[in-house]
Formats: C-alpha cells, structure tokens, sequence
C-alpha cells in the first residue's frame, strides 16, 4: 500500500489506515476476538497506521492494540493516540501539564510502550488551541521522551488552522470526506504549505456514504448513531458528518448509484475521493469486522477517479449537504 509521511513526525503511514473507536466502545459491542481480527485483516492488507483514543472503552481500544502488538512483534507500524476527555470538561481548566503527564502516562501503560508515536489533543475547547502555555507543555513532554510527536484532533476548520500556526504540530485529525469538504478551502492548502500531516477521520460519514443504510436502518442502544443524532452525547458533526439522518441516506443512495456506474464500490470510492484529495496523510475508516477491514484497505487501490464522478460528487454536496454542515464546522 501507499505510505506517505505524516507531517513533523517524519513517520511513513498507510494512506488507509485503521480507526479503532468501534473496538473499544460507541458502535455495538465488538469482543475481544473480533477486535484482534480487526487488527489482523487490517495489517496484513498493509495497514500501518492505527488511530485510537484514551477515551475509547476507557482505554480498552488502547489495550487491545497493545495485546494484538505483542502477538505481532514484526509490524513496524505508527499507532496515534488521543488525550485530554478524560477530563470533565476538556477545557484549559484542565489543560495542565500534570494532566498531560498522568493522562500519557495511562496510554503509555495501556499500549505497552515507552514513548507514544503520536499523541493529539482530542476535540478540546477553543481556549486551548488558543493557548502558549498548552504546545509550551507539548514540547516538553516530547523533550521528557513520553511522547515523539504531538498534533490535534479538530471538530472546526478554524480550529484546525489555528494548530497549524504552531511551529511543532505534526498532525491535525479532521471529519472529511464526501459529505464534509470544507476542509478543502483553507485547511488542506494551509497544512500543505506547513508540512502538517493532515488524518481523514470519519471518512464514510459514520457508515452512510457505504450506501448500505435505508431510511429504516437501526443501531444498537449503545451505538452513537442512535444515541448522538441529537448532539446530545458529544459534538453532533462526528455522527453522520452533521447530516440530517433521512438527507444522508437520500444522498448516499445518489453517491452509491453514482460509484457503481463507474464499477467502483460506494465505500471504496468514498475513500478514494478523500485520498486523492491535495494535503492527506491518510484516511482511517473504522471496521467492526476483517471483511470491513479488508475492503477498506482495497480504497487504497482505486487510484483516481473519473473526473466525470468526482464533478458529479461536488454536484451531490452542494446540492443535498452543503446547506445542512459547510456553514457549521
């Protein structure tokens, strides 16, 4: 598979990598076997990036990495962790450097190692982007060796470009994909010029942009797809990109019918449109199963698609999605 370099870490990664929120909570249970599955199917379609959170299972996700690691000592792959939910609120309240301290140390005790590859600040406030004293911190605990590089996940484009501007971020984590390219404007451009890898998260729109979902589709209690829709839980642009349920399975149903016309698979081709996108790192679509994982990885293999479906793409957002998220992220 494809690697390129994840921005200031100087680090190759797979252009599919491998969310694994699912594996630790908020998708629908996933054992323990199926996780390590997951993990499986996922490397051996040459997958060498994971994304995981502090948050996700409350470290159970972290864990199950480090179990499938050390089964798999030959993997030479980069896992990029998450920080900062474990607090109430994640605000500068508790933005502290004996927080980053306690919060790294648990990840580094759950994924078994001595330094994380990659820590980022996980949707904080704006105060925090805002703030010297938190990459002041940052820097300091990759001077200490807990961490070799730092970066941020974002839920605004504008929080996004303020991390740009500091001078050590490596990486910015943003939703993008075909129902959310906003990030196309400004942040894209303005990562490209400063070396900043860009991660693709929710790339499949939390599953819609599979064409798999109907208008009666239903998820698990313990699904955030059934118990966020209303922003209830955490910010609602990280469940279905923002999108009104009933628009987003109208939409899809567009979007599938447009990538079969170009023998392409909905979900693959989803994929592929964030890939070939000017300033992306990687895209790390979750898997609750090896065919998930597997599948997703093939994205990689598309290569670029018809200029006459990525026009017809564009038409699909500005019709149908932008008027719901492009003014709100």
């Amino acid at each position: 598979m494809e690697q390129r370099t994840l921005g200031r870490t100087g680090r190759d990664v797979s252009v599919v990598g491998l969310g694994t929120w699912q594996l630790g909570a908020d998708w629908g249970n996933v054992n323990e076997l199926e996780a390590l599955d997951v993990l499986d199917a996922a490397a051996d379609s040459g997958v060498t990036f994971f994304d995981t959170a502090d948050v996700y299972g409350d470290g159970r996700s972290e864990q199950r990495i480090a179990a499938w690691r050390r089964a798999n000592p030959s993997w030479n792959g980069t896992v990029a962790t998450k920080m900062i939910r474990r607090a109430p609120r994640p605000s500068m309240r508790y933005a502290s450097i004996e927080n980053f301290r306690d919060w790294t140390d648990r990840s580094r005790r759950n994924l078994g190692v001595d330094t994380l590859d990659l820590v980022q600040l996980h949707c904080p406030t704006d105060d925090v982007f805002a703030s010297d004293s938190v990459f002041d911190d940052l820097d300091t605990l990759v001077d200490e060796g807990a961490i070799a590089a730092y970066g941020v996940s974002v839920e605004t484009c504008a929080q996004a470009l303020s991390a740009i501007a500091r001078p050590n971020l490596a990486s910015v984590q943003i939703v993008f994909n075909a129902f959310r390219q906003k990030p196309l404007e400004h942040v894209l451009p303005a990562a490209r010029r400063a070396g900043v890898g860009i991660i693709a998260r929710v790339p499949l729109a939390s599953g819609l942009l599979s064409g798999r979902y109907t208008a009666d589709t239903t998820f698990a209690d313990d699904d955030h797809r059934s118990f966020n829709r209303s922003g209830s839980a955490f910010d609602i642009g990280e469940t279905f990109s923002g999108v009104d349920f009933t628009t987003g399975v109208e939409a899809a149903a567009e979007f599938a019918r447009l990538a079969r016309e170009h023998g392409i698979e909905p979900a693959q081709a989803a994929l592929a449109w964030v890939i070939e996108q000017p300033g992306v790192t990687s895209v790390i679509p979750g898997a609750r199963s090896e065919q998930q994982a597997a599948s997703n990885a093939r994205a990689a293999e598309v290569g670029a698609l018809p200029k006459e479906l990525t026009a017809a793409i564009t038409a699909l957002y500005d019709e149908k999605i932008r008027p719901q998220v492009h003014h709100r992220w």
